[in-house]
């Protein structure tokens, strides 16, 4: 089955959301073990969350330096994270992540 590159981009950014919004991976080292993805793509990713409307904010940790902290969904937008719950499994199969 092809997946157009507007349906995979669509859904690596479900996923991501998902993924932060549940604390399995919340920077972008994180979020690079759990898909394997690249750094850039993990980058560009994250930044382009909000073409969805989805409210991704990065929280420095406090005394820490280098960007130190954490990634959080604030507004998941007209996104239904019940669909993502449901359809995960697929989600995962079609961009090929663990």
């Amino acid at each position: 089955m092809t997946i157009s590159k507007t349906k995979s981009s669509f859904y690596r950014r479900l996923y991501v959301a998902w993924l932060i919004d549940t604390g399995a991976a919340t920077s972008v080292p994180a979020l690079m073990a759990a898909t394997g993805m690249p750094r850039r793509t993990a980058q560009d990713t994250l930044a382009a969350l909000a073409d969805l409307d989805i409210d991704c904010r990065f929280t420095q940790e406090d005394g820490e330096r280098h960007n130190a902290g954490q990634y959080r969904i604030y507004d998941w937008g007209a996104i239904d994270q019940q669909w993502i719950e449901r359809n995960l499994a697929q989600l995962k199969s079609v961009l090929g992540y663990p």
